[in-house]
């Protein structure tokens, strides 16, 4: 069995360069691969394009590298929380191509099942749909949305094993399983990292054959975007 195990986030990165794509797993601070992001804003790689939900929040996640203007484009469903996204986006800084969410997740879907295109109603008779080739079904109006695929997809994962099979907890298996088949080297890091054979194979999401490079990564701060309490 292939040993997929790389030292850390330095290594799984290796090959990363100037004006790349990546796909970046996570939903807000969710399941967003924390040490690859630091990687790529200690190695200073720019012109990047980056697809994901959305961009985090200004100092934590991929807002971190929109602070330090290493991205020329964004493929994203929102903006969200994040101030420094929506001031590049109004001024021109940053390109940005805002998708509806469901259509974002099949695209990445696509991409990893070698579907090159498919049709979606999501959009029709919106901006979104300017310029796109649009086909009537059973009475209904579609547009035709192409695959995503990137350089390097970065996930990040729970639990994964030697051999690149990985298993998402809760909430953070949002876009990592889509996009870990995606990329043309996908980057998995993980909480928590055993050999291979010692999972449940009932229980893995992503199986290892899509996975080039794994690492346990440290330091997980797991924010959350917006804390709602109970009163007393």
């Amino acid at each position: 069995m292939i040993n997929k195990v790389v030292a850390g986030p330095q290594a799984a990165l290796e090959g990363l360069t100037d004006g790349m794509t990546l796909m970046l797993g996570g939903f807000g601070l969710c399941g967003i691969p924390e040490n690859a992001i630091e990687e790529i804003l200690r190695r200073g790689v720019r012109n990047l394009t980056c697809i994901s939900n959305n961009a985090g929040v200004d100092d934590f996640g991929i807002g971190r590298l929109l602070q330090t203007k290493q991205v020329r484009k964004m493929i994203s469903s929102y903006v969200g929380e994040n101030a420094e996204f929506e001031r590049q986006l109004l001024s021109g800084e940053l390109e940005v191509e805002l998708i509806p969410q469901g259509t974002l997740a099949e695209r990445c879907r696509a991409g990893g099942a070698g579907i090159p295109a498919f049709y979606t109603p999501a959009g029709y008779g919106t901006e979104v749909g300017e310029g796109k080739e649009s086909r009537e079904f059973n009475g209904k109006m579609y547009l035709l949305e192409t695959a995503l695929h990137a350089d390097y997809a970065l996930v990040k994962a729970w639990k994964g094993d030697t051999a690149g099979n990985l298993i998402y907890k809760g909430t953070a298996r949002n876009f990592n399983p889509m996009m870990a088949t995606a990329g043309k080297i996908t980057v998995a890091e993980v909480e928590e990292l055993v050999p291979a054979g010692e999972l449940d194979p009932n229980q893995i999401h992503t199986p290892g054959i899509f996975v080039q490079r794994i690492f346990e990564g440290k330091n997980y701060e797991k924010r959350i975007e917006q804390r709602t309490v109970r009163q007393s």
